[in-house]
């Protein structure tokens, strides 16, 4: 463990040695990123062969579960700048890392039980939203089966950030890329009735995703148990003893993580209920082009990870200038990578959206509406990956509650806001919806950009040299 803090400190003092350090942190939580939602990837283009409305049925049951999803994943993501900073400070980190990924997998239990009750009676909640009935039959149904991957899923991310904070993500990354061809054999044969397994259709994509992520949360524990380095921290042992002040301490750092994160999840899966006033093309083209772009920003989000960890170290040895260099490090390798995302959006957008649809004369309205969405979000893939790699470095300095109000702000008062008035009083409908995304990606990526070139001026920094 030593000998890692160590080799960051020294690596911390160059753009070269920094560069070297973030790449060699983040490209395994990319690489894992990506295959997680490959993943859900390969649920979407699975269920898009049952026929447009069921992948609009599957769109809208995945939104009700995005928010809270992502705020339930925010509120994990404190127990990475805490593990980094303890392993930073070196005092006592074997105990106060273990102290906080206990505390931090309780908090996934305890928001595990909320969630499930939601999912469970999502029908009438979906209908609460004035979707179509049978939409909304077929969304309840999905869920029954996809509700179980919840607990699997929140506790895998606890284990995947005591990995990745002890900058050995690679793990993370086989066991996620085995479980691509496992979900997609899985699901298969559960939807469509294959291997001696019945025909179970919509439901079948749903239980197959949640047999696929006990398999792999179950793995990354055995990893974790059998590990040398990560045995030593016996992080499974005396489980059920309780730490009242860590476990407050990860919902003070965490909720507004969540609530950053939820309010960004939420704002989308609300774009996913405006777009069924519109009918279930736009619902099913909304979701194609949700789910490109989400795969791009797989690439800046573990940027985002890799910068908390690396602030979060140089943070808990009191190192300004290795601060500055893990932040903007990150910001440069963000902006080459969407730059050539959104050109190969606005190129192609036709190719990648029958990636996911035949291109089939019924199919033509939700390949056209999905086209004029994905060229859109070719406009925004800058600017999401300045804010999440921005709200990355602010979280490695325990800066969490100033950028939770500009998502609010930035998310909800100007995108959905700008997107509602174009849909609606302007016409522009479903693209109306995107413009206002976009526009509010934009803003809140300048009020990070602005709040993390400030961070001296604002007492973010540490007192040390």
């Amino acid at each position: 463990m030593n000998a890692i803090v160590n080799q960051s400190g020294l690596s911390a003092r160059s753009w070269k040695g920094e560069l070297r350090a973030t790449l060699s942190l983040a490209w395994p939580l990319i690489l894992a990123n990506l295959t997680m939602q490959l993943i859900q990837a390969t649920d979407v283009v699975l269920l898009g062969w049952l026929g447009a409305r069921e992948l609009a049925a599957a769109a809208l049951a995945l939104s009700l579960s995005f928010g809270m999803i992502l705020f339930a994943l925010g509120v994990l993501t404190a127990s990475s700048p805490m593990i980094a900073s303890a392993l930073g400070a070196r005092s006592n980190a074997v105990r106060d890392v273990r102290r906080t990924f206990r505390q931090a997998a309780w908090a996934a239990i305890l928001m595990t039980v909320p969630t499930l009750i939601v999912l469970w009676n999502a029908e009438p909640v979906i209908l609460a939203f004035g979707q179509d009935p049978e939409l909304a039959k077929l969304a309840g149904w999905f869920l029954r089966g996809y509700m179980w991957v919840i607990p699997s899923w929140m506790l895998f991310q606890v284990m995947r950030n005591f990995v990745s904070a002890l900058e050995r993500p690679g793990w993370v990354l086989v066991i996620s890329a085995t479980g691509i061809p496992l979900n997609a054999i899985v699901s298969w044969a559960l939807i469509f009735g294959h291997l001696g397994l019945p025909r179970l259709g919509l439901i079948g994509g749903g239980i197959g995703s949640s047999i696929v992520w006990f398999a792999m949360a179950v793995a990354l524990a055995v990893v974790i148990l059998t590990d040398r380095q990560f045995r030593r921290f016996h992080l499974f042992g005396r489980f059920w003893r309780p730490d009242w002040p860590r476990f407050r301490q990860v919902f003070r750092l965490g909720g507004p993580i969540g609530l950053t994160m939820g309010f960004e999840g939420a704002v989308f899966s609300a774009a996913a209920y405006l777009m069924g006033l519109f009918g279930a093309p736009s619902v099913a083209a909304h979701q194609i082009a949700l789910q490109i772009a989400a795969t791009t920003f797989m690439v800046p989000l573990a940027l985002g990870q890799a910068t908390t960890v690396r602030v979060g170290l140089a943070y808990g040895r009191g190192d300004r200038a290795a601060i500055g260099l893990a932040g903007w490090t990150s910001f440069g390798l963000s902006t080459v990578f969407m730059s050539l995302m959104a050109t190969l959006m606005f190129i192609f957008p036709h190719e990648l959206i029958t990636l996911f649809l035949a291109d089939t004369p019924e199919n033509a309205t939700v390949i056209a509406l999905g086209v004029s969405f994905l060229r859109i979000a070719a406009l925004f893939q800058i600017v999401d990956g300045w804010q999440v790699v921005g709200a990355g470095m602010l979280r490695g300095l325990h800066d969490t509650r100033v950028p939770m109000v500009f998502a609010l702000v930035g998310y909800w008062a100007i995108g959905l806001g700008v997107g509602i008035a174009l849909a609606f009083a302007m016409e522009w409908r479903g693209v109306g919806i995107w413009t206002g995304l976009a526009a509010g990606l934009g803003v809140v990526a300048v009020l990070m950009i602005r709040r993390c070139s400030r961070r001296d001026r604002l007492g973010l920094l540490p007192a040390g040299a």
